[in-house]
């Protein structure tokens, strides 16, 4: 799986592939990324934002709602930060 978006502190980049067995859902992606040092969940509640925000294959899924759903090989995650501007 690729994970990819801006999160926590100072918004850094993320664009990680992560390797999950066949089967694994999407909370089964953030449960590794967080052991791969990549704090998701931290940036989940930090910024509400971007659980309503989350993106796989370029369909937004907020992560409530989708955290049992299935991952396929070669699928994307994007978590989109917050824009500013006017």
């Amino acid at each position: 799986m690729v994970l990819k978006g801006r999160i926590g502190p100072g918004w850094y980049d993320v664009d990680r592939r992560i390797g999950l067995p066949a089967g694994a859902t999407l909370a089964d992606l953030l449960e590794q990324a967080e052991r791969e040092g990549i704090a998701v969940r931290a940036a989940l509640e930090q910024s509400p934002h971007l659980a309503d925000t989350l993106m796989w294959n370029g369909e937004r899924c907020p992560v409530s709602a989708h955290q049992d759903r299935r991952l396929a090989q070669g699928d994307e995650i994007y978590l989109l930060g917050p824009l500013a501007g006017g």
